[in-house]
């Protein structure tokens, strides 16, 4: 998220000062996380990526105990399989252990994809929002706060992009920023 706003708002600059060599050059700063977590559809988002990653949870939990069940049923009948048969099951529980092994970072992979897929709509109103400010306000450059230890003096832009957003100005966030 931090990456997707900071490269939108360096190329902004950058396309900006080739319109406005001679112009003025008007710099503010924005904290695009703390406007996100204040947004109310980020709200959603995390609702939805919590339900998400338990259902993911749920289902990996599942597998391992139908993995346990299938190991119990194997040893109490194994005594009585003959031995190809034996081979067979053997090389079938393998096979899922290998895929139950995965299990944990293929969740992490699979919500890693949702929230991006869920975060995008809401980045992307921010980006349009803040290009909005910065073209109304005559904005020459934007920088997310968190990206720049030294910066020359400028402005901080949050109060007008919450106003353009509808986001009161002492809102509080409701979550966890969406990255």
């Amino acid at each position: 998220m931090k990456k997707f706003i900071t490269l939108g708002l360096i190329t902004m600059g950058i396309f900006g000062l080739s319109n406005t060599t001679k112009a003025q050059i008007k710099i503010g700063y924005i904290s695009a996380d703390e406007i996100i977590a204040l947004m109310p559809e980020a709200a959603k988002v995390d609702t939805a990526l919590n339900q998400y990653q338990q259902s993911l949870y749920q289902n990996a939990q599942d597998k391992q105990n139908t993995f346990n069940e299938a190991v119990a049923k194997f040893y109490k009948d194994s005594a009585t399989m003959n031995p190809s048969l034996k081979e067979v099951k053997r090389t079938e529980l393998q096979k899922t252990v290998q895929e139950l092994s995965g299990a944990e970072q293929q969740i992490q992979q699979q919500f890693e994809q949702k929230r991006q897929e869920l975060s995008l709509p809401i980045q992307r109103k921010l980006q349009a929002a803040i290009q909005e400010v910065a073209k109304e306000n005559g904005y020459t450059y934007v920088f997310p706060k968190e990206a720049l230890l030294v910066m020359p003096p400028g402005d901080d832009i949050a109060a007008l992009v919450k106003k353009k957003l509808g986001i009161k100005q002492n809102a509080v966030p409701k979550t966890t920023p969406v990255k």
